[in-house]
């Protein structure tokens, strides 16, 4: 251990494998250690003995919900948007060789105390029980504004400058009503909560064109993929990866203590008496718990069921977002299931998510509304995780820290910190122009 690296990465968390994995490809000598003696670090994925020890202490799971290998619940389930972000980093560092991907059966929102298929096309639009006739036609206008919609043809912007007009604009020139920008802006372009409908319209026209376009790859019902076996298998694939590139990986290393030199720029990494050198330290909050701040906390409940939700088209993975408003919160709430078909339980089994950020003490009573669109449920785990953000200054003292993982059940909000980190790390843009094609689902 006492060696000289570039970059120490503390934590096998999504984010800092994707990290990891990253400055490997660029030819950086990284170091990833972690005080656990598994992968995933909060973003771990639990059998079902290991989901009871962490929520039920010294219980033993009943034995009708069958062998516990078969389970693999992910702490923090997100899908991938098929042509998103994070598709293109994965494909970008060739670990989609170690992966299997499975496309997601359906997206669905909210609206009006009923769950709905997000309509995502012109054609959907016309028949969608969400909209009444007239607004149909409006919305089929909109939506093929933004199909056919390019950043560098002036000929297909209309007369409009979507840097300069805000969504609110550019929404009122097709006369759509509150209840369809909220779908839209919630469920297509996934914003978190209502803010985008006063900022440029382009923000939010790119993100429709995304789910579109993702939506189109698979010819699924949704523009969503998935790992087989759940996302547990992405820290394993990218220690795979840094290995191929030289990287080293130790696990279950206590204590991880940041050394710092007087000038107060982290230097090295300190574990069971051995210290390894450094150029940069990259980790999750948790391992410099001095240089971050808590800036709000996700309510989530685990839950087993034997069903699919209700009202999905009996899909055996889906994503339901409920918009703040339908709910009068202050953020969305997100209900994610998967089931036997993505390989993450037994066969008859699902596992659904229901979170959201916490606006009270009480997740039981704050998550209602998500947990009565569940049906029966086996069995219920309620849990509430602070989230946290760093307050240091990486250039003064090299540590390249984390954002906790938010509510949302896609990958866009994480993927984006990943980037601006990478950015921040090397001094340079990551390259995504890459061929999609190389991550492909599997069939059925």
């Amino acid at each position: 251990m006492d060696e000289e690296y570039d970059v120490i990465v503390l934590g096998t968390g999504l984010k800092e494998c994707i990290l990891s994995g990253l400055l490997s490809v660029d030819g950086l000598k990284v170091l990833h250690m972690d005080r656990n003696d598994y992968y995933g670090g909060e973003s771990t994925s639990l059998n079902l003995i290991q989901l009871w020890k962490k929520f039920r202490g010294d219980d033993k799971p009943p034995a009708s919900l069958g062998s516990s290998r078969d389970y693999n619940v992910d702490m923090i389930p997100k899908f991938m948007m098929a042509n998103g972000t994070l598709v293109r980093v994965l494909i970008h560092t060739d670990v989609t060789k170690y992966l299997n991907f499975k496309a997601v059966d359906g997206s669905f929102v909210f609206n009006k105390g009923k769950v709905h298929k997000v309509p995502a096309t012109d054609m959907e639009a016309l028949k969608s029980p969400l909209m009444g006739l007239f607004e149909k036609r409006r919305a089929r206008k909109f939506f093929i504004y933004v199909q056919d919609y390019e950043e560098n043809n002036p000929k297909t912007h209309e007369g409009l400058d979507l840097t300069r007009v805000t969504t609110r604009e550019l929404i009122a020139k097709y006369g759509l009503d509150d209840n369809t920008i909220d779908f839209i802006g919630h469920a297509l372009a996934l914003h978190r909560d209502d803010r985008f409908i006063n900022e440029p319209a382009l923000d939010t026209v790119k993100r429709m064109k995304l789910y579109s376009e993702s939506l189109a790859r698979f010819q699924g019902g949704s523009p969503y993929i998935y790992p087989l076996y759940g996302l547990g298998e992405l820290p394993q694939a990218f220690a795979r990866l840094s290995a191929v590139y030289g990287g080293t990986y130790m696990l279950n290393k206590p204590e991880c203590k940041v050394e710092f030199d007087e000038e107060g720029k982290a230097c090295g990494v300190t574990s069971e008496g051995e210290t390894a050198r450094c150029k940069k330290v990259v980790c999750d909050p948790s391992y410099l718990s001095h240089k971050v701040r808590k800036v709000g906390k996700v309510a989530r409940a685990i839950c087993i069921m034997s069903h699919p939700i209700p009202n999905t088209n009996d899909s055996h993975s889906v994503q339901v977002i409920l918009p703040q408003k339908q709910l009068g919160r202050r953020s969305d709430m997100y209900l994610f299931c998967c089931s036997y078909s993505h390989n993450v339980a037994p066969k008859g089994k699902f596992i659904a998510f229901v979170s959201s950020e916490a606006e009270t003490d009480n997740p039981e009573t704050e998550l209602k509304a998500g947990i009565d669109l569940l049906g029966p449920v086996d069995e219920i785990f309620y849990d509430v995780y602070d989230r946290y953000e760093p307050v240091n200054e990486p250039s003064l003292d090299n540590c390249f820290i984390s954002t906790s993982y938010d509510a949302t059940t896609h990958f866009e909000s994480t993927v984006m910190d990943v980037l601006g980190m990478y950015t921040m790390i090397t001094g340079k843009v990551l390259d995504l122009s890459v061929d999609l094609s190389a991550a492909s689902a599997i069939e059925e």
